[in-house]
């Protein structure tokens, strides 16, 4: 993993998370136990604190930036899709932001949200718990959302993903890889 710290800001990383060895966090970042940041996503907190609480999990190639007057804080049980992109804005717990979805400053995704996949989110919207925020600019759905859903698809990787990566993976050379030919 690479890691750089800020001056006097560094990551703070909880001996339960799980950073890859390609993901990049920057700056004053804080994930807590049981969070986990994949292949190819970078955190950069380089105008204000980054919070990612317990068992969230940051996919492959997923982007995560704060501002000066907007930090970025996420809740715990989270899900951030692979290549979704948070630009100063609030999760609270058990929100799953869907691949490819971009979520912009002031922005609040209450408790039990879901943003879709490939969704907009325009700055200073609030998703209100149990709704979803589709399509470009997002339009709010409410009660459409179970939050138990939401925890479902967090626990795959605090639970499963997590140790599998943490406790057993390792980089293999090419040679390691090859068929052997006939």
């Amino acid at each position: 993993m690479t890691l750089y710290a800020l001056g006097d800001q560094r990551p703070r990383i909880h001996p339960e998370a799980y950073v890859h060895p390609e993901a990049v966090v920057i700056g004053e970042v804080r994930l807590g136990p049981r969070a986990s940041v994949w292949p190819g996503a970078v955190i950069r907190a380089d105008n204000g604190p980054i919070v990612v609480g317990a068992g969230t999990s940051v996919q492959d190639g997923a982007v995560i930036h704060t501002q000066a007057v907007n930090p970025t804080r996420i809740g715990a049980d989270c899900v951030i899709g692979h290549l979704a992109h948070l630009e100063g804005c609030v999760l609270e717990d058990r929100v799953l932001v869907g691949s490819g979805a971009v979520v912009l400053e002031r922005v609040v995704c209450r408790s039990a949200s879901l943003v879709g996949a490939g969704a907009v989110v325009p700055p200073g919207t609030e998703v209100p718990a149990g709704a979803m925020a589709l399509g470009v600019p997002a339009r709010i759905r409410p009660a459409a959302v179970d939050a138990a859903s939401v925890k479902v698809n967090a626990e795959a990787y605090s639970t499963r993903h997590l140790p599998q990566h943490r406790d057993g993976s390792h980089e293999v050379t090419l040679e390691e890889c090859l068929e052997p030919t006939p």
